[in-house]
């Protein structure tokens, strides 16, 4: 009260710290934000051909095209950008040829007999894989009764852009594909290079076995860079970091007691009942598959108890991966090798429809009863399962766990055969009739449950590790300090990521996450040699821990263009070592025949057989165009000068060539060619109009 009664005798002076508040507010909002008093601008996601997209924009439709959905946000990102992108130069192109998707054709996109895949994949039943037109058609009969709820509306917008945006794209590539011609004296080409065909034996020599030390300077790789500069230009700036990589694994104690979690446990979970025994599992993180296990298939560790100790008993704990594990007894029987049955499937997936089925298949179990039908008639007639219905519904001889586990037990044991059951599995209602069952080595099967519990670190033995790292993180400022670390620290090694553009998200072998993006976010804004003043955490993403902390530091800056060699050093060195080690015996080998190269370098002759010219891979080779057409050069039993390959040096003779035939269709040869070139098109275009676009991408920015 004495407060209150102060600030009352005080009122001037609320009224001047409530103004200096709003005034403080109101310059916050006019500095700052999306849009300021002196920049004047929409924060923007990036533009193209000098249009803005507002980050605003982006943002609304990530939100509502990826609602509640799973998966890595980068890659919804990235997927949205390229649309972003795609759709824009798309438009304008198609502006240009006055090419559009009418009204009454999007329409047919949407609803019509062969709807566009866009509307295909979001309306597939996952089911049966194929387009559920009951869905579609209630989406168009809320949107012509105007009962379309707000979200979906939203949603529905966005999907007609990428229809749209599709179709037109399809139309551009149909304009050029049919402007494209393949000449005649290409089509003979084409078809030499695919119908020749040789034989050939080789030596091949591994750079890893030539021991000669060369030396390697700076001017050779110069030159080497010079020659394959179009493999290291880059369209944009790349960076690297170096870092080091902390893990974080559970310590004996944090082990223990994780195992004496699973102990307490195993008296209640062998106590579950069967019915109960899905849910208890899946609550303690658990499973449990109604399916029956050989011995082969069961976990070596507790073989022995499954196959002999009492049903119900629990097992274990023991080590399974990086789990431990106890496993519960469910069953254990002596089955047929196989059963043969059929049935009729009335397929359902709502509990209204499983009524319905269920009424049809007792219609069905009558019929058949009362003899007025015969079963094969029926399923021939009635059943929805595509697999046997055609056959009368027969499933000849399957093995044990083929079938859902409430079709399995009534073929192989519960069933008597000839009698009819019904039963309701995942598919639907089903009307099933044992026929036979093949008993041959009368194998015994278990089945067992689960409860797992993953071996992982505690937090305090995480919090420990941190703190571990922060303190190294705080002495390391140059990336030499990081080096010395590594030096001084056992089992810590430098990694040099692979170079990275400024709105990627995976970092070499530390992949894709919100870390890796934050390094590569950093690293944007570093100078080389400085190191990060954080700690990047990674978790596990099954276990959801922290199992590594990085640090990391700035390697180099790659400006767009061709690199300097400092940049590429490292890739280029074993290159380049390796060219002058196969130089360096290449003279040795002329004129000597391939088994006494062979018996010197303790390789073996080896033979390649019916190859043809435009094989982009030689089996037991890979990729070695130089001596595929080394081969081809040659006349039977010429012997090649020695070859330096991608992978080694080689020697090739020829055994036999074949040439190709004269072509005599050369208007199907045509077709065959034209249409392999057109396949790519709708991709290449794409392609042309990225690289030919001004395109500015601020998202690094952003996030």
């Amino acid at each position: 009260m004495a407060l209150i009664g102060e600030i009352r005798k005080n009122s001037w002076l609320l009224i001047i710290l409530i103004g200096l508040g709003l005034a403080a507010f109101i310059m916050m909002d006019m500095f700052s934000g999306d849009r300021s008093l002196f920049g004047g601008q929409t924060r923007n996601a990036g533009s193209i051909n000098g249009e803005p997209i507002s980050w605003q924009e982006f943002q609304n439709a990530e939100g509502i095209l990826y609602r509640n959905s799973g998966g890595d946000p980068f890659q919804r990102r990235q997927a949205l950008w390229d649309f972003f992108v795609e759709e824009k130069l798309v438009n304008d192109e198609a502006s240009k040829l006055g090419l559009s998707v009418p009204k009454t054709e999007l329409m047919d996109l949407q609803f019509g007999p062969i709807p566009s895949p866009i509307i295909q994949q979001s309306f597939r039943n996952p089911q049966t894989n194929q387009l559920d037109r009951t869905q579609l058609d209630q989406f168009k009969t809320q949107i012509e009764d105007n009962t379309i709820t707000g979200f979906a509306r939203q949603y529905w917008a966005e999907q007609e852009k990428q229809i749209i945006k599709l179709r037109k794209q399809e139309k551009l590539a149909n304009m050029v594909t049919k402007g494209l011609y393949t000449p005649n004296w290409m089509v003979e080409q084409i078809h030499s290079d695919q119908n020749q065909i040789a034989s050939f034996s080789y030596v091949k020599i591994p750079f890893d076995d030539i021991q000669n030390n060369v030396e390697v300077s700076d001017a050779d790789m110069n030159a080497y860079l010079a020659a394959n500069a179009v493999k290291f230009t880059q369209d944009e700036e790349t960076r690297k970091v170096d870092y080091l990589e902390f893990t974080v694994e559970a310590t004996s104690a944090d082990s223990a007691k994780i195992r004496e979690t699973l102990e307490g446990n195993k008296s209640i979970f062998g106590q579950t009942a069967d019915d109960q025994l899905t849910e208890y599992v899946t609550n303690n993180f658990g499973s449990y598959q109604d399916r029956f296990l050989t011995r082969d298939e069961t976990p070596k560790a507790i073989i022995d108890e499954a196959f002999n100790l009492p049903v119900g008993t629990v097992v274990g704990p023991y080590i399974d991966g990086g789990n431990y594990r106890v496993a519960k007894i469910v069953d254990r029987r002596v089955l047929p090798d196989s059963a043969s049955s059929r049935h009729i499937l009335i397929s359902a997936q709502s509990e209204e429809q499983f009524s319905q089925a269920q009424k049809t298949i007792d219609s069905l179990k009558l019929v058949l009863e009362s003899g007025q039908a015969t079963f094969d008639s029926l399923a021939i007639k009635f059943s929805q399962d595509p697999g046997s219905a055609s056959k009368g519904g027969v499933y000849d001889n399957v093995s044990v766990n083929q079938f859902v586990p409430e079709y399995r037990d009534i073929i192989f044991y519960s069933g008597t055969i000839g009698k009819l059951y019904s039963a309701r599995t995942s598919y639907g209602v089903h009307l099933i009739e044992p026929m036979g069952r093949t008993v041959g080595e009368n194998k015994t099967y278990v089945k067992l449950a689960y409860l797992n519990e993953a071996i992982v670190p505690s937090d305090e033995t995480q919090d420990e590790k941190f703190e571990e790292v922060y303190t190294l993180m705080n002495e390391a400022t140059t990336l030499e300090d990081l080096n010395e670390i590594a030096a001084n620290t056992p089992g810590i090694s430098v990694v040099t990521s692979p170079a990275f553009k400024k709105n990627d998200f995976i970092l070499g072998a530390l992949g894709g996450s919100q870390s890796s993006r934050d390094i590569i976010k950093w690293a944007f804004g570093a100078n080389v040699g400085e190191t990060a003043k954080d700690v990047y955490r990674y978790q596990d993403r099954v276990n959801l821990y922290d199992n590594k902390y990085i640090l990391a530091a700035l390697k180099s800056v790659q400006a767009a263009g061709s690199p300097a060699l400092a940049n590429v050093k490292d890739e280029i060195l074993p290159l380049v070592t390796n060219e002058k080690k196969a130089a360096s015996i290449k003279s040795s080998l002329q004129g000597k025949a391939l088994t006494n190269v062979a018996s010197n370098y303790s390789t073996e002759v080896d033979t390649i057989k019916s190859i043809k010219f435009d094989a982009l891979t030689i089996p037991g080779l890979g990729n070695e165009p130089k001596v595929v057409a080394s081969a081809f050069n040659l006349q039977p039993n010429q012997t090649s000068s020695p070859i330096i390959g991608e992978n080694g040096i080689y020697l090739v003779q020829l055994i036999s060539k074949t040439p190709a035939s004269t072509p005599t269709n050369i208007p199907s040869l045509r077709k065959n060619a034209s249409s392999d070139i057109q396949s790519k098109i709708s991709g290449q275009l794409m392609n042309s109009l990225k690289k030919n676009a001004n395109i500015e991408d601020n998202r690094s920015t952003i996030y």
